[in-house]
């Protein structure tokens, strides 16, 4: 029998993608930092710019060369109309793409919205140590993506493995 482990608390940045929310109506932003502080991890930044390629790499390029933020999660720009670019502007930033976590939201999502879910392009990766997620932006996206893949995969107790253990190793 494995020994426990301790909790660890990450420091996470959320960063809304979107043309027409604020701080106000940003229910999708508020869901992520709800959920994150209510597990144990840190909310280190939040933002939301536009769905301009240049804004979202801006952000995303000061959080990943940040070393106090480990996690960043995004949210909208992952559809398929001409303003969605969030996957545009996060793949050339990413050392390593991880194509299970868009296959695996996508799977979830079937479940929960059938076929709709095409319409999403949700991804993940690696830069520079920092993980970064990037999910659909509805609240319901948010929840889905949060409960089912990152919280389990960014909390150091989730066995047999998870990406928070793998951290130390990530810039070998």
């Amino acid at each position: 029998m494995s020994t426990p482990r301790n909790f660890i608390p990450l420091n996470v940045a959320i960063l809304t993608i979107s043309d027409t929310r604020t701080e106000e109506n940003d229910t999708s932003g508020k869901t992520l930092v709800e959920r994150l502080t209510t597990a144990g991890h840190h909310r280190a930044d939040k933002t939301i710019v536009p769905d301009n390629t240049y804004q979202i790499r801006a952000v995303v390029s000061n959080w990943i060369a940040n070393p106090d933020i480990q996690v960043i999660i995004t949210t909208g720009g992952t559809g398929v109309t001409g303003r969605d670019g969030t996957p545009e502007a996060i793949q050339p930033l990413l050392d390593k793409q991880l194509e299970g976590f868009g296959e695996l939201f996508r799977a979830i999502s079937y479940e929960e919205i059938g076929t709709s879910t095409l319409h999403s392009r949700a991804l993940a990766g690696v830069a520079n140590g920092t993980y970064i997620f990037c999910v659909p932006g509805s609240s319901g996206a948010c929840k889905t993506g949060w409960d089912k893949i990152i919280q389990p995969q960014i909390d150091n107790r989730t066995r047999p493995c998870n990406f928070a253990e793998m951290m130390p190793r990530l810039q070998e």
